[in-house]
């Protein structure tokens, strides 16, 4: 089979496309590549909380020592990839490798490369090294006789973030964490010791509940906080903790393209820090608006943190994001880290005094009320391509409202005037096709979504 990268790393079905065979076949190309750059010739590997996990690292480890490589994993069982990715920078590795299919069902594994910097390997790249997998895995011996080098990544990490956070004050508030029982479980109960958390413990079925942050994942999560109103916040991460949502006071759902505007309201209005924001197409157009208020230069790219990446090292970038709740900050590796955003939220209400809903109403006032809603659609080959040949021969209208303006960076944001907008694109990760749609109620956005489906013949 041919193996290649999608929006973020190879994902794939474990036991029938992500086998030990495959996995020797893409590290064994890994290794190929790595041998002709001009980088240190050493690897930082790890893995999440996923099934077999330690047999695929094992494996790369392997392929890797057999190629001259160093190799170098952590002396905890599993890390999240920020931890993976800051490891790759300060060991001066020429890469890092993280076993883990993020937020993804519990079927599938994955295989995330990380470059020197501490961020995502450049697109280019990638497709170098899909050029040079090998069709025939190669011979390799499990379990591995390999002796790596242990670091101790975790606590590394740990040491970071108390240089980067009064904790003190953050732990004065009542926070709950979702961990979704992926691996950033162990080290946000070292971080806030305090806090209420559900889903702490290893799970590789994650109860088969995908590890994705998103409203209707979090329904335990949802329930406590409108249980214990006491609960200033409830944090949620993906799979591996590159992913980060928000839970009010009361159980409300707080989005992803909410938390963008906070914070850029945080970074820019009250730390007054600049920079450029870059996020991915999917994200909330509220933020031109949020932009301009604070005199920021703005950019959309398309989907997937390697094309925020190389902007966060060549640029003055002061966020990056996508409306996933992957997001980098400006002062920290130009990587998506759900519990250092976390953390800055939480610090943006310790430090203000203020609660989130205040803080959200604030934004509120410089962009306008809005509600966001997504769906992910499970469709047939033809019905798929059926929905985005109907998008690519445009659209003029979607009920009532006229499309304004098509953006096309991947695949189709329709603009009906500056309040609403819906974008179509098929998923990079997983065989759905994506419909994202914003207005001033849930309501609309909801009917934006409908209007669509109608016009795509999809019931």
């Amino acid at each position: 089979m041919e193996i290649k990268f999608g929006t973020d790393g190879w994902r794939a079905i474990i036991g029938y496309q992500f086998t030990t065979d495959n996995v020797s076949r893409i590290v064994e190309g890994t290794a190929q590549w790595l041998k002709k750059q001009d980088k240190p010739q050493k690897v930082v590997i790890g893995r999440d909380t996923r099934f077999a996990g330690e047999v695929f690292m094992d494996v790369a480890v392997e392929i890797l020592t057999r190629n001259g490589i160093e190799v170098i994993v952590p002396d905890t069982d599993f890390v999240t990839t920020p931890m993976l990715s800051l490891a790759t920078k300060t060991h001066n590795a020429g890469l890092g490798i993280m076993f883990t299919a993020s937020h993804n069902p519990p079927i599938y594994h994955g295989y995330k490369l990380k470059a020197d910097f501490g961020g995502p390997l450049p697109t280019d790249q990638l497709k170098q090294i899909e050029e040079l997998v090998p069709f025939c895995p190669p011979e390799y011996a499990y379990p591995s006789k390999a002796k790596p080098t242990t670091a101790q990544l975790e606590d590394e990490y740990y040491d970071y973030i108390t240089k980067k956070f009064d904790l003190d004050a953050i732990r004065k508030l009542k926070i709950a964490y979702d961990a979704m029982y992926g691996s950033g479980q162990r080290i946000m109960k070292r971080l806030l010791p305090n806090a209420h958390v559900l889903h702490g413990e290893v799970n590789p079925s994650f109860k088969g509940i995908p590890p994705e942050p998103i409203e209707k994942n979090l329904k335990e999560a949802i329930e406590f906080m409108k249980t214990n109103s006491d609960y200033e916040l409830c944090l949620a991460t993906d799979g591996d903790a590159d992913r980060i949502a928000l839970i009010r006071k009361g159980g409300k759902f707080l989005s992803a393209q909410h938390l963008l505007l906070l914070l850029v309201h945080y970074l820019a209005g009250y730390k007054k820090e600049k920079g450029k924001i870059v996020v991915a197409v999917s994200a909330t157009e509220r933020l031109r608006k949020l932009a301009k208020h604070y005199e920021l230069d703005i950019e959309y790219v398309p989907v997937g943190f390697k094309h925020i990446a190389p902007k966060m090292v060549e640029e003055d970038v002061l966020l990056g994001g996508e409306e996933s709740g992957g997001i980098g900050i400006k002062g920290h590796i130009p990587e998506r880290d759900g519990i250092f955003v976390g953390l800055t939220i939480a610090e943006f209400i310790a430090t203000s005094g203020k609660s989130l809903d205040g803080l959200v109403n604030e934004v509120y006032e410089i962009v306008g009320e809005f509600e966001y809603v997504r769906e992910d659609l499970h469709l047939s080959p033809e019905q798929k391509e059926q929905a985005i040949q109907k998008a690519k021969a445009g659209i003029e209208k979607l009920g009532k409202w006229t499309v304004t303006n098509i953006i096309t960076i991947d695949g189709f944001k329709f603009i009906l005037g500056d309040k609403r907008w819906l974008l179509v694109r098929p998923s990079g990760t997983e065989p759905v096709l994506r419909l994202y749609a914003e207005a001033p109620t849930e309501q609309e956005a909801k009917q934006l979504i409908a209007e669509f489906k109608k016009i795509a013949g999809i019931t």
